[in-house]
């Protein structure tokens, strides 16, 4: 998602860029589940270490996303031009 400014979008460019947020939250919900079967495998392996840091360390990136501004900003457009 580049940097534009939501209110100058159409309607329809409005409900594309909408779409294309559900599916970056399903594909980052995909790797967050992935990362934590890395980490229960790590731990029934008794194997604390990088193998268990890292995917700790990327949850912890993908959770707190810079982007999650521009998402409230777009869905509060969404709400005022009454698409959602």
């Amino acid at each position: 998602m580049e940097n534009t400014d939501f209110s100058t979008l159409t309607d329809q460019e409005l409900l594309n860029e909408a779409k294309k947020m559900k599916s970056s939250f399903i594909t980052n919900a995909f790797f967050i589940g992935f990362l934590i079967g890395i980490i229960c495998y790590s731990v029934i392996k008794s194997n604390w270490g990088m193998f268990t840091l890292i995917p700790l360390y990327l949850i912890y990136r993908m959770v707190n996303d810079p982007k999650k501004k521009r998402i409230k900003e777009l869905e509060e457009l969404l709400e005022q031009r009454k698409l959602k």
